[in-house]
């Protein structure tokens, strides 16, 4: 809204009796008051005709044909428009109403016969800016509470990895996608077993938002319960579908997901609708698995494992799709693999604890600004492959 002193107010005067909406006008126009004032003689004509909108602040007799008196008029007007900025005007007997009246959201109330030109538009004054301060007031709160929400849900999605002094290391990132930060259902985790099988997921839940990143998080930590429970690793994605058809709301919902488990030098990789890991040593180059369906899209799907030997040093990086399909070096052409492989080769000098910003800096570049998903990556070291 532009600042008051840059134009005129707009007003609306509720009024049925004719003397008194006059005796307003000729009080705002005595005191040169910078107002744009609108009459109105019932609630019905200012919700039918749409009179609220763009108003600035509203003047309410309390006593208007069609209403039942004392704040019904007050009360239909904020189920109208809950910001108004309302002054109400009451007579002298009935002061105790401007009183209720305030209590129920009018900004201030004014007594008939006892008010005068530079009252009234000073009243007006208050009145919108007490109500510029309360809404402002509530979108900070509200802010506040949209931030403190996404944490706990980032906190869920994104846990510290549960390893122990098995040889491997492991290095997480995650970026929000949108312009606006919004948090999407992006996951990992990576859990190492007491007998030093080290097993690791990513993951995405189609979509963005709360909802989105709750369910992420419930697939999150209910893969680390079944890791930890020590159901075999053949079950654990046909489990972890179990709870998504359980739980999400719309049946179209589906997630996409990469589960790794390492044991020595030996990998095995299953991927639901999901990009493939890349071994970034000797040279990077994509894990070659089977892209089964992603988690809820078939009930009687089945994920075949790949068997990977890792090499000295070796480091596997697991991403989700928000990091290839923003365009390429070729636009409209998106990144995809092969030229993440590129990136990768561009970056081997990079550290590996910089590596995942980098190459998420990089497809900015590439894209021409933020991308547009979610990115989640997972670096996993074994060897002392730093």
């Amino acid at each position: 809204m532009p600042h008051q002193a840059s134009r005129r107010l707009r007003v609306l005067l509720v009024e049925d009796d004719p003397a008194d909406a006059y005796l307003v006008t000729e009080m705002l126009s005595e005191v040169a008051a910078a107002v744009r004032l609108t009459t109105a003689t019932s609630m019905a004509e200012v919700i039918d005709g749409g009179l609220l909108d763009g108003q600035d602040c509203v003047l309410l007799d309390l006593n208007l044909p069609g209403t039942s008196g004392g704040l019904d008029g007050l009360r239909r007007l904020f189920a109208a428009d809950p910001l108004a900025a309302v002054c109400v005007l009451t007579g002298t007997d009935d002061e105790h109403l401007g009183v209720a009246a305030v209590a129920a959201g009018a900004q201030d109330y004014l007594v008939k016969g006892r008010v005068d030109g530079t009252l009234l538009h000073r009243s007006i004054r208050y009145a919108v800016e007490r109500r510029r301060a309360e809404i402002n007031l509530r979108r900070l709160r509200e802010a506040e509470l949209r931030a403190a929400e996404a944490a706990r849900l980032e906190r869920g999605l994104l846990p510290r990895p549960l390893l122990g002094d098995g040889g491997v290391s492991a290095r997480p990132f995650y970026r929000s996608g949108r312009r606006t930060n919004v948090l999407g259902g992006d996951f990992y985790d990576v859990v190492q077993r007491p007998d030093g099988t080290v097993h690791a997921i990513v993951g995405d839940v189609c979509g963005h938002g709360t909802d989105q990143a709750a369910l992420g998080a419930l697939l999150r930590v209910s893969w680390r319960a079944l890791v930890l429970a020590e159901v075999p690793e053949p079950a654990v994605l046909p489990a972890l579908q179990d709870v998504l058809t359980t739980e999400r709301d719309d049946p179209s919902l589906f997630t996409t997901a990469c589960t790794v488990r390492i044991r020595g030098t030996e990998a095995s990789i299953r991927l639901a609708g999901h990009p493939a890991p890349v071994q970034l040593r000797p040279e990077p180059s994509p894990v070659q698995a089977t892209i089964g369906m992603p988690l809820g899209v078939e009930a009687d799907a089945s994920w075949d494992a790949a068997s990977v030997t890792l090499p000295p040093q070796w480091v596997l990086m697991l991403y989700t799709d928000g990091l290839i399909e923003g365009h390429g070096p070729q636009p409209p052409d998106r990144l995809w693999e092969h030229g993440l492989i590129e990136l990768l080769k561009a970056e081997r000098d990079t550290p590996l604890d910089d590596l995942p910003a980098r190459l998420v800096e990089q497809a900015e570049v590439l894209n021409g600004g933020p991308l547009a998903d979610d990115v989640a990556i997972l670096l996993l070291i074994g060897g002392q492959g730093r």
